[in-house]
């Protein structure tokens, strides 16, 4: 006991010191995450937020999104240098930087890095987003310096499955291969920053990465701290042990944050659009009619006021703004709670109508269902809510028991991937290749498709915008606000760069970044 018992006040006192160290040390940032621990580090493998916002400190991929953005307009060379296109689209061909350093002494990463990263991303035994990969046939290595792509079909948005994020990250072949299942708690990767060790429980701590090949890190270590409690995160910053911090998506958060010395908050896209997705083909919901009237009933403004105008923008379609292709240019349905009622006389539901959602125990979900409830119950709609936790929502709404979903999401930054997984008839709930089409509509098949692999960009444009009129005619989903990523940080970091949005839903912090 006696021994237990000096073990534990030694590793401790060690964990007080690292921590002391580090606060003595102005170039290392302190990063606070809510989150108990890490969960996989593997970038191939891993979903969640508090493994995603270290990637892109870790790793790159061919080509980037311009730092602190995610527009896909603005994507640039990574790990390659250029890259060419065939005339049918099916073969892209990369032309990679030379001297691209692999961490820890794993080599310099040639064309069978590149070839490995994205046959594994395509790998369903080792990958979490094999589909996103499947319209790949092959990857050919034609030199060390160049990578040949060749896809089963064109794909106009290629370059956005190669991005530094999910399935478009380049691991080092040696080490994953060498690692084996160790790698997901060791990578390796070209990054700025390269791992040093994982403490269970307490953090992930990075090093500068000072042969980076676009130059070493202002910043010589980043210590990635695991606090769950969102009272002893606020706490710790407060407290000056944290310069860098995951914050909340609520107005009293940001306010109160904002008014603390030397602080700025920043939000930032992906923003998850929250939808109100209505079964089509669930009575009363089959009758467009009625459909209409809960839109007329729904008051997008007072929903962003609800949730604080800093931190909620009103939805403006079924694909999130700022995604390629989203177009505002739909037909959506003003707040009339009298159009309401009269759309539901007409539909022969005098005294109202009854229907039933599920929804999640989660503060956020459950709070906005309860203002969308009191809108609806002004016309007469009567929305009946069974409140489960979370993993049974989850589920529950994939067995189609919910004839209204509430679903918030943001995905990357295409109509494509949106209104395929939400409103494409193959990802009908209930099918074998079921996503997240809980309303069951399939009228924008045919625009959805043809969008997919049309090589001019304004015709695809035109087709996502195409589908976007027909599903909001039909009010398979209505919009309801959108909510930024929100962060918190000392005055005297500085990105090196405006953070408008990030895929990993993080700052991508890089060589320029520093505490000043």
């Amino acid at each position: 006991m006696v021994r237990a018992a000096l073990g534990a006040t030694l590793v401790a006192g060690l964990l007080f010191f690292a921590d002391w160290a580090a606060a003595q040390d102005s170039s290392t940032l302190r990063v606070g995450m809510g989150s108990a621990d890490v969960g996989n580090l593997d970038p191939h493998r891993s979903t969640a937020t508090p493994d995603l916002v270290l990637f892109p400190w870790l790793f790159n991929g061919l080509v980037r999104f311009r730092p602190g953005s995610m527009d896909p307009e603005t994507i640039e060379p990574d790990l390659a240098e250029g890259w060419d296109r065939s005339a049918d689209g099916k073969t892209w061909t990369f032309t990679l930087r030379r001297g691209v350093a692999c961490h820890h002494g794993y080599g310099e990463l040639t064309s069978a890095d590149i070839a490995y990263s994205l046959m594994r991303a395509a790998d369903p035994a080792r990958s979490s987003f094999a589909s996103d990969y499947a319209v790949v046939q092959a990857v050919e290595t034609p030199d060390p310096y160049a990578v040949r792509v060749v896809l089963r079909n064109p794909v106009p948005s290629l370059l956005g499955m190669m991005v530094n994020n999910r399935g478009g990250t380049i691991v080092c072949r040696r080490a994953a291969e060498e690692l084996g299942e160790a790698f997901r708690r060791k990578p390796v990767g070209t990054g700025p920053f390269q791992f040093e060790q994982h403490a269970s429980h307490q953090n992930v701590t990075l090093v500068a990465n000072q042969a980076y090949f676009r130059g070493g890190p202002a910043l010589s270590r980043i210590v990635y701290r695991f606090i769950p409690s969102d009272a002893a995160r606020d706490l710790a910053y407060t407290a000056g042990e944290i310069d860098l911090t995951y914050g909340r998506s609520e107005q009293t958060w940001v306010d109160r944050m904002a008014r603390l010395p030397d602080t700025v908050v920043d939000v930032h896209d992906p923003a998850e659009l929250g939808l109100l997705i209505l079964n089509v083909t669930r009575a009363p919901l089959d009758d467009i009619r009625v459909r209409q009237a809960i839109a007329a009933a729904v008051n997008r403004s007072e929903l962003v006021r609800f949730r604080g105008a800093a931190i909620a923008r009103a939805g403006q379609s079924v694909v999130p703004m700022g995604y390629l292709g989203m177009t505002a240019d739909v037909p959506l349905i003003a707040n009339d709670p009298t159009l309401a009622r009269t759309l539901l006389r007409e539909a022969g539901h005098p005294n109202g109508i009854n229907t039933k959602s599920i929804v999640t125990n989660l503060s956020n979900g459950l709070t906005l269902m309860q203002a969308v409830q009191g809108q609806l119950a002004r016309s007469g709609i009567t929305l009946e809510m069974e409140v489960v936790e979370h993993a049974a929502y989850h589920a529950r709404i994939r067995q189609n028991l919910s004839p209204v979903v509430y679903y918030s999401a943001a995905r990357f930054p295409t109509s494509d991937i949106y209104l395929k997984q939400f409103f494409h008839s193959s990802a009908i709930v209930g099918r074998a290749t079921a996503v997240t089409n809980f309303s069951h509509c399939d009228l924008a098949d045919a625009e959805i498709d043809a969008a997919a692999i049309e090589p001019d960009e304004a015709r695809q444009k035109a087709l996502w915008a195409e589908a976007q009129r027909k599903l909001v005619a039909h009010v398979c989903a209505i919009p309801l606000i959108e909510v930024p990523r929100v962060w918190a940080r000392r005055a005297s970091l500085d990105y090196g760069f405006k953070l408008e949005g990030s895929l990993s839903n993080g700052p991508p912090l890089d060589e320029r970044s520093r505490l000043r």
